[in-house]
């Protein structure tokens, strides 16, 4: 009885360790190459696994990708929780993460321009936006935050702010990468300046 407990959670720890080397995996291709590019053949070969197992674990390579857009989520949600009581600094928080995990604002536009339109909204996405703006109305209803632009306007400014150097094109970002104006404490600091600034009374 015991073994037998005993090779059950060895096979657990199998199965999540494969799922989970699927995830890095697929993360890696689908920032690389999108939805439509990606391969689940070299997906399966850089976790050491098979295709089999993707389609066992996900279903497709569709349920794959809302496997690892639903984990960065989640990742980024733990990582960096709103603080409505300090905008500027939450900014420049995720900025950070965008400067230690690149992959994510690949993922995201990716996901915007293979997905857009296709009818099927996140519920991570959906909760955790309905949550920050119910934190910005709170903080403008208690006078910390102005009401120029709603609650809504104004958290999509902040998260338009604080991706703001990792969405640009090569051409601009060689015409300030130069010195300490390329440099992420720099950038950091343009982000939260600027949230800042949106936010003065």
């Amino acid at each position: 009885m015991k073994r037998d407990v005993a090779a059950a959670k060895a096979i657990g720890r199998d199965a999540d360790a494969t799922r989970r080397r699927l995830l890095d995996a697929a993360t890696r291709e689908f920032a690389a190459y999108g939805i439509a590019g990606s391969r689940v053949d070299r997906i399966a070969a850089d976790a050491r696994s098979n295709k089999a197992q993707i389609y066992h674990y996900y279903g497709s390579k569709d349920g794959l990708f809302d496997a690892v857009f639903d984990a960065m989520c989640h990742e980024t949600l733990d990582v960096v929780p709103i603080d409505a009581a300090d905008l500027p600094e939450y900014a420049g928080r995720l900025h950070d993460s965008y400067v230690e995990r690149p992959w994510v604002q690949r993922l995201a536009t990716w996901y915007r321009l293979e997905r857009a339109g296709s009818g099927g909204l996140l519920p991570i996405v959906l909760d955790s936006n309905a949550a920050k703006v119910r934190a910005i109305t709170e903080a403008q209803e208690a006078g910390r935050l102005p009401t120029r632009f709603s609650a809504a306007e104004l958290l999509g400014l902040v998260l338009h702010l604080s991706g703001f150097w990792s969405s640009n094109v090569p051409e601009y970002d060689a015409v300030v990468s130069d010195g300490a104006a390329g440099s992420a404490a720099h950038r950091r600091e343009v982000v939260v300046a600027a949230v800042a600034a949106l936010i003065a009374a």
